[in-house]
């Protein structure tokens, strides 16, 4: 009887051994989850998503990412944003291979909230083939020094005077900035001036634009703020379409003659492609070029003036080299050219200093595509990754005293490259318009642009802030009330 029993017992603790093998090596060998980097999934369904938004009002630009690198003591860390298990990266080495990798290892994945209001053929979200053909198309029209100097520069100097001309008194620079930046986008991409249109088209853009920084709960109701965007999407489509729609009758119609003396715009390069695209693929291709250039290049525009206006001796120096170009031209009415733009060496610091500490694009989404195997962890297949720019822009190990205006930090370019990202070491840590095969078109046109439009200010108005504001950051980094401001003119434009 005893016998049985230890037979038993024996048989039992052989069986759970036996068990507990089997399920180590399931966990062990199956779960790649458990080799992520540290950190917490937060709480259920909600993840960390609360904490992250209400670490980013507080008024620290980074203190979401700052607890954590603390916390856990690694560039690292995983966490659960927007319903996903998310690994979000602070590393400048890291994030070099989630730009690198693209196609390979890592791929481009947003929410369905954002390509909704995108659009399927937006080449935020195109992949493959098709977004390396669109992607250097945009390229060549819009980051080619031959193609700014020759065909755009001459028109955002027009535009930027035109719309220079009726400010006075008081001003909201975000919403100036906006309606500047927006004309000169629907100009460059589609060749229409200022007028009822072009007006109308931004009027229902802003309600497009206000969709992406809101949650999309309930978006089938109209009233709420996504289910307005969802509206002023198809508004915008529709005008978009009416557009496409008249050029491609026209273009028919026309003569070869006529064709070759026409300057070429997006359109035109759209309706000529190969892929021999749809009217609906060419209305969501625009759509975003427009979203892409409606945001960023305003607010930076807007918080460069706010950092000059709070470092006057910056500011000093602005004017001083401003002046000197204008002093330059024989008439003072007299457009710039792109000598004159390469000659703003002290207000190209500015722009790169308001860059990294602004991070307009804080940082980029991807879907891994393989297993990614990096200093130990293993970021398995089909892992949502965050890799920010803003957490490398203002970490002190990068840039001294990195959360300080400085713009002299600049004045030493020899270890900036073409795109306008730094090397320093083995991986680029000056990243404002990310890299690899999804480098921002707009790189070098949004530099021109803001460097333009800071010539025409410091030259010819003086202002002064009309009421305190606040820099938040979140959604986006921006001047809560728009910085309003009372300029007043000196000099003719």
């Amino acid at each position: 009887m005893a016998s049985s029993s230890t037979l038993l017992v024996l048989s039992s603790v052989f069986l759970l051994a036996v068990l507990f093998i089997i399920l180590f090596f399931l966990v062990h060998r199956r779960n790649p989850f458990l080799h992520l980097p540290p950190g917490t999934t937060g709480l259920p369904l909600l993840g960390e998503t609360l904490r992250m938004i209400t670490a980013y009002r507080s008024g620290r630009p980074e203190p979401f990412v700052d607890d954590r690198l603390r916390l856990y003591g690694c560039r690292l860390f995983t966490t659960h944003l927007f319903g996903e298990l998310t690994v979000f990266s602070a590393d400048p080495d890291f994030n070099r291979l989630v730009l690198a990798g693209e196609g390979r290892t890592f791929e481009s994945s947003y929410p369905s909230c954002i390509s909704t209001l995108l659009g399927r053929r937006s080449l935020l979200l195109m992949k493959g083939a098709l977004h390396k053909r669109m992607h250097s198309l945009t390229l060549t029209r819009f980051a080619s020094p031959q193609a700014i100097r020759s065909s755009l520069l001459p028109g955002i100097d027009q535009l930027i005077r035109l719309n220079l001309r009726s400010w006075g008194g008081s001003v909201r620079l975000l919403d100036q900035a906006k309606k500047v930046a927006f004309e000169m986008m629907v100009e460059q991409t589609m060749s229409e001036g200022p007028g009822e249109w072009t007006e109308n088209l931004r009027r229902h853009y802003n309600a497009l634009i206000d969709g992406f920084f809101s949650v999309p709960l309930f978006a089938f109701l109209p009233f709420t703020t996504y289910g307005r965007a969802i509206k002023a999407r198809k508004k915008v489509a529709e005008a978009l379409m009416e557009l496409v729609k008249r050029r491609k009758d026209e273009k028919m119609r026309e003569t070869e003659d006529e064709a070759e003396s026409r300057k070429k715009d997006m359109v035109d390069e759209l309706l000529e492609a190969d892929e021999g695209f749809s009217e609906e693929e060419m209305v969501d291709f625009l759509l975003a070029l427009l979203v892409a250039g409606h945001e960023t290049t305003p607010i930076m525009m807007t918080l460069a003036v706010k950092f000059l206006t709070d470092n006057p001796s910056a500011l000093a120096l602005v004017k001083e080299e401003q002046k000197e170009i204008r002093g330059r031209k024989k008439d003072e009415l007299e457009a710039l050219e792109w000598s004159d733009y390469k000659a703003m060496s002290f207000t190209q610091c500015v722009v790169n200093e308001t860059l990294r500490v602004a991070n307009i694009i804080s940082g980029v989404f991807r879907r891994s595509v393989a297993d990614v195997h990096y200093k130990g962890y293993i970021i398995p297949k089909g892992c949502k990754v965050f890799a920010s720019f803003r957490a490398v822009h203002l970490d002190e190990n990068y840039f001294d005293d990195a959360r300080t205006f400085n713009p002299w930090r600049w004045l030493d370019q020899n270890n900036m490259r073409k795109d306008g990202s730094q090397q320093v070491g083995g991986a680029p840590t000056f990243t404002p318009f990310g890299g690899g095969q999804r480098l921002c078109p707009g790189y070098e046109l949004g530099r021109v642009e803001i460097s333009v439009f800071l010539h025409y200010l410091v030259t010819c108005f003086s202002w002064e802030v009309a009421e305190k504001d606040k820099l938040v950051f979140f959604p986006t980094t921006r001047m809560l009330k728009g910085y309003p401001i009372h300029v007043q003119c000196h000099r003719s434009l």
